[in-house]
């Protein structure tokens, strides 16, 4: 379905306009060219609002301004404004993560708890986490998954090198189709479950990383879009990791050939 003018309105606000200065900009080009009476006939903008708007706009380089009487206004072309806004929201997010970095762990020391179990939400989130954890590992890995869609590249390839490095991997599943995707890695033990699921109807991705790292993923409703599907917990080098870990691996274990 072809965007409406509300839906372009509320994105330009997303891009850093406000909802007054994208409806003179939606204006203008439905006007080509043309003065605040103008806009204000054919917008909500009051005709008092349109001024300080418009005088917004050309601070960003997105209308050019005739000093004329009345004043007219026009829009730049489009790929100039896309290009001026992409700019403009390029550097906003460059100093917003400048000064994050920069303030990273200030207070870390004030800290009167640590927290153990960390949760993450959405498949990708949950993907990048496990590419993380792997990247730690020094001896061993567990990892298993229910489908062949949640072993994304980076996945594949993080458990590859590690393999590479001497580490044992060994990948575990129910499903025949996630453990051929690793029948041409060198290095990698690879075993198919057929009964009794650690996790009954809703099992996601388990990993476990030199006994002190653990990560547990389930998945919700087949009803809900895919990103927002899967949630795991997962911790690390804490007293919680070693015990779950632990459980996890004899299960594991007694189910391997």
């Amino acid at each position: 379905m072809s965007p409406t003018e509300d839906d372009a309105i509320s994105a330009l606000q997303r891009l850093g306009l406000s909802k007054y200065e994208a409806s003179v900009f939606v204006a203008l080009q439905k006007l080509e060219n043309g003065t605040a009476s103008e806009v204000d006939r054919i917008t909500d903008v009051p005709r008092s609002q349109v001024y300080g708007a418009a005088e917004h706009l050309e601070a960003l380089g997105l209308i050019e301004v005739q000093q004329s009487n009345p004043i007219q206004y026009r829009s730049v072309d489009l790929d100039e404004a896309r290009a001026r806004l992409r700019a403009r929201l390029d550097n906003e997010e460059q100093n917003a993560f400048e000064y994050l970095e920069s303030v990273r762990g200030e207070h870390a020391e004030d800290s009167e708890s640590q927290v153990d179990v960390w949760t993450s939400l959405g498949e990708a989130t949950v993907s990048n986490r496990i590419v993380e954890l792997v990247e730690m590992a020094d001896d061993r890995i567990l990892f298993g998954a229910a489908e062949e869609t949640m072993l994304s590249d980076a996945i594949m390839d993080t458990l590859t090198t590690a393999a590479a490095s001497g580490v044992e991997v060994t990948v575990v599943s129910e499903n025949p189709a996630v453990c051929e995707r690793f029948a041409d890695a060198d290095g990698i033990r690879t075993q198919v479950i057929h009964e009794d699921p650690m996790i009954e109807g809703h099992g996601g991705r388990v990993l476990t990383v030199d006994a002190e790292t653990v990560l547990l993923s389930v998945l919700g409703s087949e009803e809900l879009p895919d990103p927002d599907r899967e949630a795991a917990i997962w911790s690390a080098g804490t007293g919680f990791a070693t015990m779950l870990t632990g459980l996890i691996d004899r299960w594991f274990n007694y189910h391997l050939d």
